[in-house]
């Protein structure tokens, strides 16, 4: 979700000099003979700005849009496991982040905003087109997949985060300065375009993604072409209001000035470390000899800033987790509302719509209510504060983690696997495992199968010695079973005697909320089943066991089931999320099919529900965190370096992302223990934030440019004097 200081986009142009107002002012730079723009309506707002408007719409829908099923695509398309699928995620998101840079470089120095939104969307386009078609199953193997997937993100990143600093800007260079009301309202609006879009798309992606089925699987060619026809669109409205524009030439890049006093500076005084040079008051007083008092003055109060950034990526590590780590327990949920079934990237949605509704809030009702109680609720503080809601809102996600593993199968290890019994004979049977002290009750006939239990094997495969004893029959069989597997020892009666079958049984529960079943065929006759109008399922007669089919959670009572003698109505009812089933055909009898169906994984049982308290809660944090967080950077520095400070800012959020995929990649763990190491680290740096906040004595730039003026011109004066003295002399 985009708020207006969230660092995504800004009415003051990344890196170019900005004006004294950050949030009502767009840079000047209008020259006085550039023509005046149409009126919209009579009004005092350009025309220009509708289309600026709709853009900005259309690219928001499409940026956010595809990033919301990222992450199911990688676990689901590509099939990889969820730290890959995460790490990945955040890689891309970190690069969208950093890119902004290279925009504001090339807009500021080089082609200026028009031109530079104007290619950098053709490479967005083109990023997205890409990326579109490599989610076409047809087309190659899965390497060209990957490929084809990895261009696109890397040109979508090159292409959103390159225009991040310049279409905001450029919107606000549309308006006279005379109008600088009308232009404090523009972003405004520019802002409800930003969350209309981000909130739109967040809802309408994952249904075009999971409702609608393309080349027999979830289409994520639609979930993907459907962003990439906004961002078309967008390209196509920005320019056609080509002729409408006003637009200013390259002014400079200030960042490169800062960060050529900086290094100035750090390599003069690396120059100069003899002890019989005079020591100067601050590091960045050696770039003295190169640049102005004034510039050097202004980075100074930047760098005290910066260096407040330090403890900040810690939240946006936390805060981008929504799309990757979030929604993969989200997939492990019942997501039944009743009146309608969520899909598990959907809940995304929550955090603009909150924001939208938090914003107002905390303006009108929750600082106004502080301030009334003399409450010293300063921008440091509320910032902090906005850690520890971050970091709640992860403890409770390592509580919600824990509710969700109790149904999880148990994870499995060297030298162990799992088993289970399921009797399919009319009378109990006794089960024993040679040298193994399981199964110590006999197993009545169709009872539902308790819990997997734990195999010990002496390798990596071993050879058991079964016994069944049955109405005082006693029966041997030898299996060879294998380590982390599972396993179902299926006994039936054949020919009139007792046998038995051993199968696999899936290992975890199915991925993405799905439901898997098998069926087990008990009659005398080959079957096939058809559970929907595009599935078929052929088993072998004699207890033969059909492979597992995945389905989207839904109750199926339109089956049939056909045999040599006819065909018959198949009735599974619901097939639940997560659940995994084995359905036995026992007998056709009055021309219905008699079957017995057991749950051998559990379904999902904790509610997506239980999630909308973390998403209130990070939703809180982002106003307080974030919102203040850029504000009180802004009022601490020049303006001259408003923009630097955006670039800041932008970083932060890229090294949270970096942090991420560091942790998934490097220290993979139990889902609720990574939930429980963010919160903990989160505390940690706010702890330390919170310290350097408490040391931090805010000023007024302007205040201190004063003292600067001042003191330079008495140091003319003294000048001055020392000259004509020596003349006397």
């Amino acid at each position: 979700m985009e708020i207006p200081p969230s660092g995504d986009t800004l009415p003051t142009p990344l890196f170019e000099t900005p004006p004294r107002d950050f949030r009502d002012d767009p840079p000047k730079g209008d020259s006085p003979l550039q023509k005046k723009s149409p009126k919209l309506c009579g009004s005092n707002y350009p025309l220009s700005i509708a289309f600026i408007v709709v853009n900005e719409f259309c690219e928001r829908f499409s940026y956010y849009g595809m990033r919301a099923v990222l992450t199911l695509y990688f676990l689901s398309f590509f099939h990889w496991d969820e730290n890959l699928s995460t790490a990945v995620y955040h890689a891309f998101s970190a690069l969208c982040y950093f890119t902004p840079v290279i925009g504001a470089i090339m807009a500021d120095s080089w082609l200026g905003k028009y031109k530079t939104i104007i290619y950098l969307s053709i490479v967005y386009v083109v990023g997205h087109l890409i990326k579109s078609v490599g989610a076409i199953p047809s087309l190659g193997n899965q390497a060209v997949h990957v490929v084809l997937s990895m261009v696109g993100l890397f040109l979508i990143a090159l292409g959103t985060g390159g225009i991040k600093p310049c279409v905001s800007a450029f919107g606000g260079d549309q308006f006279e300065e005379e109008h600088a009301s009308e232009r404090s309202k523009f972003f405004s609006i520019f802002y409800l375009s930003i969350n209309a879009g981000s909130l739109i798309s967040t809802f309408v992606t994952p249904v075009l993604r999971g409702d609608v089925k393309c080349f027999g699987e979830d289409c994520y060619a639609l979930a993907f072409g459907v962003p990439a026809a906004l961002m078309v669109l967008a390209l196509v409205v920005f320019i056609a209001g080509s002729g409408l524009y006003r637009k200013t030439p390259p002014q400079g890049n200030v960042l490169l000035e800062v960060c050529k006093c900086i290094g100035f500076a750090i390599k003069n005084r690396l120059k100069n470390r003899s002890r019989e040079i005079p020591k100067r008051d601050h590091w960045l007083d050696w770039a003295s000899e190169k640049y102005s008092k004034q510039l050097i003055g202004e980075v100074k109060m930047v760098t005290r800033v910066l260096f407040l950034f330090i403890p900040l990526p810690m939240f946006w590590a936390l805060f981008d987790q929504q799309g990757s780590r979030w929604t993969l327990q989200a997939t492990k949920m019942n997501a039944d509302f009743g009146i309608y079934v969520l899909q598990p990237d959907q809940m995304q949605f929550l955090n603009p719509l909150l924001i939208l509704v938090f914003i107002p809030i905390f303006d009108l009702g929750l600082y106004p209510l502080i301030n009334m109680c003399k409450l010293n609720f300063t921008p440091i503080r509320k910032m902090a504060t906005g850690m520890i809601l971050a970091g709640l809102a992860f403890g409770l996600a390592a509580v919600i983690e824990v509710k969700i593993n109790e149904t999880d199968m148990p994870r499995l290890v060297p030298k162990e696997s799992l088993i289970r019994v399921l009797n399919l004979a009319k009378n109990p049977v006794q089960v024993t495992i040679q040298d193994k002290d399981l199964f110590q009750q006999p197993v009545e006939s169709f009872q539902n199968p308790a819990e997997y239990s734990k195999l010990i094997l002496n390798g990596e495969q071993q050879s058991l010695h079964f016994t069944l004893q049955h109405q005082g029959l006693t029966l041997a069989f030898n299996y060879t079973v294998k380590e982390k597997s599972v396993y179902s020892l299926i006994v039936f009666e054949a020919e009139g005697s007792l046998s038995s079958r051993l199968i696999t049984d899936l290992e975890a529960k199915p991925e993405n909320g799905l439901a898997a079943v098998r069926f087990i065929n008990g009659l005398s006759q080959d079957v096939n089943l058809t559970i929907d109008s595009k599935r078929f399922i052929a088993v072998q007669k004699n207890y033969s066991a059909s492979e597992y089919s995945l389905l989207e959670r839904d109750i199926y009572n339109n089956g049939k089931c056909i045999t040599e003698t006819g065909e018959f109505p198949l009735e599974l009812g619901l097939l639940d999320f997560g659940a995994s089933y084995t359905v036995v055909i026992t007998n056709i009898s009055g021309g219905a099919v008699e079957m017995w169906k057991s749950e051998d994984i559990k379904a999902n049982n904790v509610h997506m529900a239980w999630q909308l308290p973390q998403y209130l809660l990070i939703s809180a944090g982002e106003v307080m965190f974030s919102i203040t967080g850029l504000a009180f950077s802004y009022s601490q520095s020049p303006a001259s370096m408003k923009s630097v400070l955006q670039a800041g800012w932008l970083l932060t959020v890229a090294v949270g992302n970096t942090f991420v995929l560091i942790v998934a990649e490097a220290a993979p763990m139990a889902q609720w223990a990574e939930f429980v190491l963010f919160t903990v680290l989160l505390f940690a740096v706010c702890i330390i934030f919170s310290i350097m906040g408490y040391f931090y004595v805010s000023v007024d730039p302007e205040d201190l440019e004063e003292k600067e003026e001042k003191r330079e011109t008495s140091s003319r004066g003294n000048m001055i004097g020392l000259v004509t003295q020596k003349t006397k002399l």
